[in-house]
C-alpha cells in the first residue's frame, strides 16, 4: 500500500487516497492514515524545495491538511449515527466492551460539562477515534455537542501530522529518515493520548 501512496504523490489522486484512508479509518483503526498523510506531507515538502519548483506543485500543503481534517470529520459523523441507529445488537457490544462503556460513560460526563477536550485527545490516540465516535453515538449525544469537538479533533490531528511530515521534509530531507522521524513524532502523540484517555477521571 505504501508503495502505491509513493507513487501517487505527484499525482491528484493522493487527495482520494488520503480522504478515503482516513475516512474508513474510524471503522478499520489499522489503516496507516497518519502514515500516508505524512508521506504526502513529505512529498509537498519535496515539491516546494527543489529546484524549478512548480507553482501549484501536487500535493498542495494546505489541501492536504483540508483534505484529511475532512475526511475525519465526515468519517466521525458516520460513525456517530450507524451508533446512534445502531439498536439493541450495538448497545449489547458496547455494553461487553470495558473500554467502549468506559469511554462512553467519560465521554458522556465531559460533554455535559463542555469539556469536549475528551475528544480532540482520543483523536491522536490508536482506535480512539473509534471508541470515542462511537460511543457518543450509542449514548445518544446531542450532534451539537459532538460536532464542534469532532471538528476541532479533526483539524489538529491532520494539522500536527501535516507539519511533522512537511517540517521533517524541510530538515532532513525528502527520505525514509525524514518520514520515519515524522512517524515516531506521531507514534509519541499517540502514547501520550493514550495514557491520557485511559487515565481514571479526578473526582
Amino acid at each position: 500500500m505504501l508503495e502505491i501512496v509513493g507513487s501517487l504523490t505527484g499525482s491528484p489522486w493522493i487527495y482520494a487516497v488520503v480522504a478515503l484512508s482516513v475516512l474508513f479509518d474510524v471503522f478499520v483503526p489499522v489503516l496507516p492514515s497518519g502514515v500516508i498523510v505524512i508521506m504526502s506531507a513529505t512529498a509537498a515538502a519535496a515539491a516546494g524545495t527543489g529546484a524549478g519548483q512548480v507553482p501549484h506543485a501536487v500535493p498542495d500543503i494546505m489541501m492536504l491538511t483540508l483534505c484529511a481534517a475532512t475526511a475525519s470529520v465526515l468519517g466521525d459523523m458516520v460513525a456517530f449515527r450507524l451508533a446512534w441507529r445502531g439498536g439493541e445488537r450495538l448497545d449489547r457490544a458496547i455494553a461487553r466492551s470495558r473500554r467502549l462503556t468506559s469511554a462512553q460513560e467519560r465521554l458522556g460526563t465531559a460533554l455535559a460539562r463542555g469539556g469536549g477536550i475528551l475528544v480532540v485527545i482520543a483523536r491522536f490516540a490508536p482506535a480512539g477515534r473509534s471508541i470515542v465516535s462511537l460511543g457518543a453515538g450509542a449514548a445518544h449525544r446531542r450532534l451539537r455537542e459532538f460536532l464542534p469537538w469532532s471538528v476541532l479533533a479533526g483539524v489538529a490531528w491532520a494539522g500536527y501530522s501535516v507539519a511533522l511530515g512537511y517540517f521533517g521534509g524541510q530538515w532532513l530531507g525528502a527520505t525514509w529518515l525524514a518520514t520515519g522521524v515524522s512517524l515516531l513524532a506521531l507514534f509519541a502523540a499517540g502514547a501520550g493520548a493514550a495514557f491520557l484517555v485511559r487515565r481514571p477521571a479526578a473526582g
